[in-house]
């Protein structure tokens, strides 16, 4: 099994922009990213993840933000929740229906 580790956001803040600060020290943004990760003490492509994320962030790559992201979530959580609900109110609606099918035609 491995162990994952979480980072707090500050030190991924932190690899980035040193990353960023580097990136003329290296041939390739990847060259720079794999001397810097060890540094910090995760994989290259961690590193590169973050990397990708602030970018999408500051909008200079096309894609969700990270506010975005969190906000999608969010509402498919709701939306889960809510269909749930309704299922558990129809059914419920539906046996309440019923029994008072029942109750008239026994009386």
């Amino acid at each position: 099994m491995r162990k994952t580790t979480t980072y707090s956001p500050e030190v991924r803040e932190r690899a980035v922009r040193m990353v960023q600060e580097h990136l003329n020290d290296y041939p390739s943004e990847w060259a720079a990213i794999e001397a810097i990760a060890p540094k910090i003490g995760c994989a290259a492509q961690t590193l590169h993840g973050w990397i990708r994320r602030q970018q999408t962030d500051a909008g200079q790559r096309p894609g969700p933000t990270t506010d975005e992201r969190d906000r999608l979530k969010a509402l498919e959580r709701e939306n889960r929740e809510l269909r749930k609900a309704n299922e558990i109110l129809r059914l419920a609606s539906a046996y309440f229906a019923q029994a008072e099918l029942d109750r008239r035609t026994k009386s």
